[in-house]
């Protein structure tokens, strides 16, 4: 059995987002996403995957489909397969997401 701390999941890096792998299989991934001030993951479209965002720390702008939110700590939002998604870290702190990626049934 794997046992994993989040904590130990907080690389980041000053040219762009980093993502930083948990778990993956051929059915599902799960990362840990961590943004500086100022970076983004921009908009983007999966057709066959749904995405589930939560923030374990600071705050960003995240974007489903029209609708545009903050979350912050303990928040969390899903993106449909086929519906457009991103992440902007818009804070001058920054902004750790854990991930999860999986196939539509």
């Amino acid at each position: 059995m794997k046992v994993i701390n989040l904590l130990d999941y907080q690389q980041f890096s000053f040219e762009k987002m980093k993502k930083n792998n948990i778990f993956q299989t051929q059915r599902f991934f799960c990362d840990v996403y961590c943004f500086e001030p100022d970076q983004e993951q921009k908009g983007h479209v999966h057709g066959d995957q749904d995405k589930v965002y939560l923030v374990l720390e600071g705050q960003g702008k995240f974007k489903v489909g029209t609708e545009e939110r903050v979350l912050g700590p303990g928040q969390g939002t899903m993106a449909p397969a086929g519906e457009e998604h991103g992440v902007f870290n818009h804070t001058t702190t920054r902004l750790r997401v854990l991930v999860f990626v999986a196939p539509n049934p």
